[in-house]
């Protein structure tokens, strides 16, 4: 969109301009829509999972923003020349089940002859107009919530490369797939009780460095991050030692570095850092009271690793402190 002169309306509470995970348009004072889409070509091999990842990936910006998926319409390009049309339908049965998770209806779509398989869908959400949760606004002494492990894209090359294991791969999948669905119920009943959640975002290209970096760029302050709190999948740690080791990570790596302030952490955890993820976790970031309410349901209610992992602070506006 750089380039690009965007309209704007008073009713537009979130635009393209802010690098957030959705726009948001105000019907009424009651009521505001959320609309995000999103597709991918396939990180998998088995076609019905692959529709389970991409729909839970574009589903989640709903999340991010504090709504709920309300319709969902699929995004499907199609190399009818080289594959069986029933992968396409493993593909879109995987995602309706995603759908139909989310409590959202599927609605319809569009698909097209292409000469790679690419699957997504785009996503119609509601939120209360002063409900929005943005990734700005986050403030000093807020505690930063992971609600995913991360290095999906450092374990998805290690399978690529026939290095990793069935149980690898089902523990990737199984993490890729899982909704961000209860942790925002979670966020949204804690907020209900009168305890402040300052702003959220999710996991996905730009890496946990990535995207905390651009929370703190959006809200103006700094971050410190505990290493040794940071939930990570299982043999990613050793596929770093191997260089396994995807080219997004690095170029991650490359790009958010100048923001990073390694305290004697080491070059591997910067990688997992950097690392791409695909339909990752929230990030939220909340008053301590709040951060401590979310994280103790999640531990209760999820299926996955999730984590106090550090703070906001004043500091240097966009650095990263790794301790």
């Amino acid at each position: 969109m750089r380039g690009i002169q965007l309209p704007t309306h008073p009713n537009l509470i979130v635009g393209a301009e802010t690098c957030d995970d959705a726009g948001v348009y105000r019907l009424n004072d009651e009521t505001a829509l959320i609309q995000t889409l999103d597709f991918f070509t396939p990180i998998v091999d088995n076609p019905f999972h692959f529709g389970q990842i991409a729909a839970a990936n574009a589903l989640s910006d709903v999340y991010a923003m504090g709504g709920r998926p309300l319709l969902a319409m699929n995004i499907l390009a199609c190399p009818i020349k080289t594959m069986d049309s029933e992968i396409f339908r493993e593909v879109v049965r995987g995602g309706l089940s995603k759908v139909e998770e989310a409590g959202a209806l599927l609605v319809g779509g569009h698909s097209i002859e292409d000469d790679e398989l690419k699957y997504g869908l785009s996503v119609t959400g509601l939120v209360h107009p002063d409900r929005v949760l943005l990734n700005k606004g986050a403030k000093p002494g807020d505690r930063l919530i992971l609600t995913k492990p991360i290095g999906t894209g450092i374990l998805c090359t290690a399978l690529k490369g026939g290095l990793a294991g069935a149980e690898s791969e089902e523990l990737m999948v199984q993490t890729m797939a899982t909704l961000n669905k209860k942790a925002a119920e979670i966020m949204e009943q804690v907020r209900d009780q009168g305890l402040a959640v300052h702003a959220c975002t999710d996991i996905t290209g730009f890496g946990l460095l990535g995207h905390l970096h651009e929370m703190l760029a959006a809200s103006g302050l700094a971050a410190k991050i505990n290493g040794r709190h940071i939930p990570v999948l299982p043999g990613v740690m050793d596929f770093i030692d191997m260089g396994i080791i995807p080219e997004g990570a690095h170029s991650n790596r490359t790009f958010y570095l100048p923001y990073l302030r390694n305290k004697g952490q080491g070059e591997n955890l910067e990688f997992v850092l950097s690392d791409p993820q695909t339909s990752g976790g929230l990030l939220i970031a909340a008053e301590p009271k709040a951060a401590a309410a979310i994280l103790s349901q999640l531990q209760e209610q999820y299926p996955l690793a999730c984590a106090d992992i550090g703070e906001i602070i004043s500091g240097e506006p966009e650095t990263i402190e790794l301790y």
